[in-house]
């Protein structure tokens, strides 16, 4: 475990990472006493500091939803992390690469919420009927840490969110089967990776009822209006200056963002 001094220098490295664009050294080997809890504390802290700079929170990302990933990770649940208001791009539109670290990119689907979700007991129906709507997202993902990374690292540095895309044809979530909404990423004219939603826990909706599960049990709760990331049915995809990231969800229509 940590002191909270620690955690204070932690959080100070990654926001000097973010505003310089060089990931530093990770944390997990400054200090190999690191824990689960302290990750999730870092991230906490540099999140309230933005927050404090004025910057709002817009919902949260789950991630590592995949056992795949899971397994990769050593672990055996997801990881969660923020979403800020400034992480918010136009569908089409052109973002700064000079602007991250090491960007890649993840299809995703968002559910917006029209209704608090709180656990415990949160179950896959409940996430559906507190839904307003469903649409194809990209996630931007960066890392202000170095490679290789653990967990701890992982999750100290907000999941690695960085930005967030939203597009398409959105959709009540009853109205589709959300666990075959398939997806294409193109970088240009190459397509690098397909993948279909239920590759995110069976049920792209589950991965949102761990997360309400998982903060119910400090009396938090999931609030109406925020916008849920639920996880990557692909592997991400690296974006480099001047590409175009396209992704295609079909019936629901495409997501673009452009690297320049």
């Amino acid at each position: 475990m940590m002191s909270e001094d620690e955690r204070k220098t932690a959080r100070d490295q990654l926001l000097e990472a973010e505003r310089t664009r060089k990931p530093v050294i990770q944390l997990s080997k400054t200090w190999p006493e690191i824990t689960i809890e302290d990750a999730y504390a870092i991230a906490d802290l540099v999140t309230q500091h933005k927050i404090a700079a004025g910057r709002s929170k817009i919902g949260n990302k789950i991630g590592l939803t995949s056992k795949a990933m899971q397994q990769s990770s050593q672990i055996d649940e997801p990881d969660y992390g923020t979403l800020l208001d400034d992480m918010r791009v136009e569908d089409g539109g052109k973002v700064a690469h000079a602007g991250y670290c090491v960007p890649r990119v993840e299809l995703e689907l968002s559910f917006v919420l029209g209704k608090p979700l709180q656990g415990p007991g949160v179950g896959l129906t409940d996430v559906l009927r507190a839904t307003e709507y469903v649409v194809p997202s990209i996630e931007i993902i960066d890392a202000r840490v170095q490679n290789p990374r653990k967990i701890f690292d992982t999750v100290a540095d907000n999941g690695a969110a960085a930005g967030l895309v939203m597009g398409g044809r959105p959709v009540r979530p009853m109205d589709v089967d959300l666990r075959w909404v398939g997806g294409i990423m193109y970088r240009n004219a190459e397509i690098e990776e397909t993948g279909v939603a239920a590759g995110v826990l069976g049920h792209p909706a589950l991965g949102i009822a761990w997360l309400a599960n998982k903060i119910g049990r400090f009396g938090a709760r999931l609030e109406a209006g925020q916008v849920m990331l639920s996880g990557s049915f692909i592997r991400p995809v690296w974006a480099n200056r001047g590409d175009t990231l396209h992704a295609d969800f079909g019936p629901l229509g495409a997501v673009t963002v452009q690297f320049v």
